[in-house]
């Protein structure tokens, strides 16, 4: 495809999320908050009414690093303003759960908004593993727990019907041990299911610049959310897309990151000024963390320069997802995607 021809498909594809009513919108829900004492911008996670940083720390990112230099992380950040703290018994097999109980030692739990998830599908195997997720980070409670990586309709089925996760999920709420409930997904077809078989309070989605313009992966996750109330937390904020043949995989990653700091600031924007975007999580290194909590301290709603910038920028881009989205779009199975992916091989995995 010819280069003026891409830039017409991927600015009809996603333009409209770009610009206009979005950036009004960014502006008007990142204003200064009682408490925000550290430059940090806070927003309200939708239906919750809780305030939380338009970043958080990333959870996985403990598997890449010794226990001291994760504990000096989580204190910086919370430091730093950061108080949306993000993990998940997926990463790592457990071990990102383990030291980040270690980690959270050091902080007041009260001033954390600390979110976990599950990626068992069942009622059994939901309350085994949060209760081994709370046993690990030292906590009585979850202020969000969410069903993890949906992909295929038959996970949300199975999730939500009869001795399905979310009847340990509810049973948990009532036990005060979940305060709120949400889900993350790589599938569109799996995100809309979801958000209309349930009223989830937040969900997790790629909403990313690179998905947006090569193809509108997130369009219509960000509308039906913003239809039902459910609040948006981007994942892969600072993707830059696909490693590219013939470029030198610098990170032993799934997808490439943005790297300096203008170009992550810029990526990190766009997400942002996405209609019901609360807040967005980087990828797992502590390196590229320091930089988001940076970029999020400077945000201001993307401008049209840097929209047409990172319209260029999509061209050379390669989508995460393209793969995953097309195999169950049409009913099949993608099977494992990317070897690097902290998803490949989890024990609670579901394949069909």
């Amino acid at each position: 495809m010819k280069r003026r021809s891409f830039l017409k498909v991927v600015g009809g594809a996603a333009g409209g999320y770009a610009l206009g009513i979005t950036s009004a919108w960014a502006r008007e829900s990142t204003v200064p908050l009682a408490g925000n004492l550290n430059g940090m911008p806070l927003r309200v996670l939708g239906r919750t009414g809780e305030k939380v940083s338009i970043t958080a720390f990333p959870g996985l990112a403990l598997n890449q690093y010794p226990q001291e230099e994760g504990n000096a992380a989580i204190i910086k950040a919370v430091e730093a303003g950061v108080n949306y703290i993000d993990n998940a018994p997926a990463y790592g097999n457990g071990t990102c759960e383990e030291r980040m109980g270690i980690a959270l030692k050091g902080v007041n739990r009260d001033k954390l908004f600390l979110a976990c998830k599950t990626k068992m599908r069942d009622a059994k195997g939901c309350r085994q593993e949060l209760e081994r997720s709370l046993k690990r980070h030292g906590t009585d409670r979850f202020d969000l727990y969410q069903l993890h990586h949906l992909r295929f309709p038959n996970e949300v089925e199975q999730a939500l019907g009869p001795d399905g996760a979310m009847e340990t999920i509810l049973k948990a709420k009532e036990e005060g041990k979940i305060r709120f409930i949400g889900f993350s997904a790589h599938t569109t077809k799996a995100a809309l299911l979801a958000l209309q078989k349930f009223p989830f309070d937040t969900v997790m989605f790629p909403i990313n610049y690179v998905e947006l313009f090569t193809i509108g992966f997130g369009r219509e996750v960000l509308e039906l959310a913003q239809e039902k109330g459910a609040a948006v937390v981007a994942i892969k904020a600072i993707s830059r897309g696909t490693w590219p043949q013939g470029v030198e995989q610098t990170r032993k990653w799934w997808y490439r990151c943005e790297e300096e700091q203008g170009d992550l600031n810029r990526s990190l924007h766009f997400s942002l000024s996405q209609r019901g975007v609360v807040s967005g999580i980087c990828s797992s290194w502590l390196d590229l963390f320091e930089k988001t909590v940076a970029g999020a301290k400077t945000f201001q709603p993307i401008s049209a320069a840097d929209v047409e910038t990172l319209r260029e920028r999509a061209l050379n881009a390669g989508s995460v997802f393209k793969r995953e989205e097309d195999a169950v779009a049409m009913g099949g199975c993608p099977g494992a995607v990317y070897p690097d992916s902290p998803h490949e091989g989890y024990p609670g995995e579901t394949y069909v």
